[in-house]
């Protein structure tokens, strides 16, 4: 893994535009046992009022299928591009 800092979580705070950032978020969601905006954002680092576009770009360039019923968000599918094993390590910077 590259340099990148990490927050207090042991999350890398990947720069902006970098894919890193949408992959915490699947990554977050998946963990976390109440995924809203603010609770990824509080594990990740990111801005809570960038976590719908993570989820939107996730869904329209990944293909997979993250729906938010309230605050809370829920992966259904995790599509055929991304393997989860995989996203999950970004999360903690073990790629």
């Amino acid at each position: 893994m590259t340099d990148l800092p990490i927050n207090e979580h042991g999350v890398p705070l990947y720069p902006k535009g970098h894919a890193g950032r949408l992959f915490v978020t699947m990554a977050a969601i998946d963990t976390l046992e109440n995924p809203t905006a603010a609770s990824v954002a509080a594990l990740t680092g990111l801005s809570k009022g960038n976590i719908d576009t993570y989820v939107s770009a996730l869904n329209n360039e990944m293909g997979v299928q993250i729906v938010k019923e309230g605050p809370t968000y829920r992966i259904e599918s995790w599509g055929v591009i991304l393997k989860k094993s995989g996203v999950k390590k970004v999360l903690t910077g073990s790629v």
